[in-house]
C-alpha cells in the first residue's frame, strides 16, 4: 500500500509463484484494480514476468501435511460438520435429520471462541513492514503463506487492506499479525491509523485496536504495531509476547521491541 497515492496492489489464494509480495506490488504498478486472486493471479504474475509455474512444495510441508493426514487431518478450521474427526468430505450438521443434528444458533450477543489455538510461534509466516523514507512517504506490504492446516481456498488478512496492514502518509502506518481469520474483521490496522488520525499516540491506538478484538474473541492470538509520520513507533498484542523491529538511518542495526499482553 502507497501511503502517498492509497493505491493498493494484492494476490491471494494465488499457487505456483513464490513471491506473493512481489506479485502484489505488480497489480498496484500495471493494473488499476486492487485485489486479483487465485489462478488467474497466478497466470499474471507470470506473464508480468515472475517465475513460475512451479511446485512450492517443500520436504518439510509434505512431511508436515502426511502427519496431519495420519492424524485424521486434525487440527482442522471445520466446525458444525460431520465428520468431526476425519478428513471428509464433509457436510453441515443441519442437512441432517433432526436425531441426527441440527443447525447451531446463532451468537448474536456475548464472546466467541477463535480459532487461534492454532495459531502461535511456529504455526504461520506473516511479515509485515512499515517504512518511511526520508521525504516523508510512507508505505506498507505483507506477505503470508496462510494459516497451516487451511480449508482449500481460504484467503486470510494478508491481502485485505486495512487489515494486515494500511498506510496514510498524512498520519502513519501499522502493520499486523495473528489469527487473521479473526482480526481481519475488525480492520485492526485501519484503525489505528484513523485512532492517530484523532490524535492518539501508536501506543494507545494499537492498543485500543487489539482491546475492540479481546472483548468478542477473548481467545485470539494477534498483535499489532503502530507507527506515526514522525517515527514514534510502538506495539500492542493478546495471547503472546509479541517481538517487533525497527531500525532509523541513526542505527547501526535493527532494535527488537518486546510487547507483553
Amino acid at each position: 500500500m502507497n501511503g502517498a497515492t492509497m493505491e493498493v496492489g494484492a494476490v491471494a489464494a494465488m499457487r505456483f509463484v513464490k513471491d506473493g509480495i512481489r506479485a502484489a506490488r505488480l497489480v498496484m504498478q500495471h493494473t488499476e484494480h486492487t485485489l486479483l486472486a487465485g489462478e488467474k493471479a497466478s497466470a499474471f504474475a507470470i506473464a508480468m514476468g515472475l517465475p513460475g509455474p512451479a511446485n512450492l512444495s517443500s520436504a518439510e510441508s509434505m512431511d508436515k501435511w502426511t502427519k496431519w493426514r495420519e492424524n485424521g487431518c486434525q487440527p482442522n478450521f471445520w466446525k458444525n460438520v460431520v465428520p468431526v474427526d476425519g478428513c471428509g468430505p464433509y457436510q453441515p450438521k443441519c442437512n441432517m435429520g433432526p436425531s441426527e443434528g441440527e443447525c447451531p444458533a446463532s451468537n448474536l450477543m456475548g464472546v466467541t471462541e477463535s480459532g487461534s489455538s492454532y495459531v502461535g510461534l511456529h504455526s504461520h509466516d506473516t511479515i509485515s513492514m512499515a517504512v518511511i523514507d526520508k521525504m516523508g512517504h510512507v508505505a506498507v506490504g505483507t506477505s503470508t503463506n496462510g494459516a497451516t492446516f487451511k480449508i482449500p481456498g481460504r484467503v486470510g488478512d494478508g491481502p485485505i487492506a486495512g487489515s494486515s496492514a494500511y498506510a496514510d502518509e498524512e498520519v502513519g502506518a501499522c502493520g499486523a499479525t495473528g489469527d487473521g481469520d479473526i482480526m481481519m474483521r475488525f480492520l485492526p490496522c485501519y484503525q489505528t491509523v484513523e485512532s492517530m488520525r484523532q490524535g492518539m499516540g501508536p501506543e494507545l491506538a494499537a492498543k485500543d485496536a487489539i482491546s475492540r478484538i479481546a472483548r468478542k474473541f477473548p481467545d485470539f492470538v494477534g498483535a499489532v504495531v503502530a507507527i506515526n509520520k514522525n517515527g514514534e513507533h510502538a506495539g500492542a498484542c493478546h495471547g503472546w509476547t509479541f517481538k517487533y523491529s525497527v531500525r532509523s538511518p541513526e542505527m547501526e542495526d535493527v532494535k527488537v521491541f518486546t510487547v507483553l499482553p
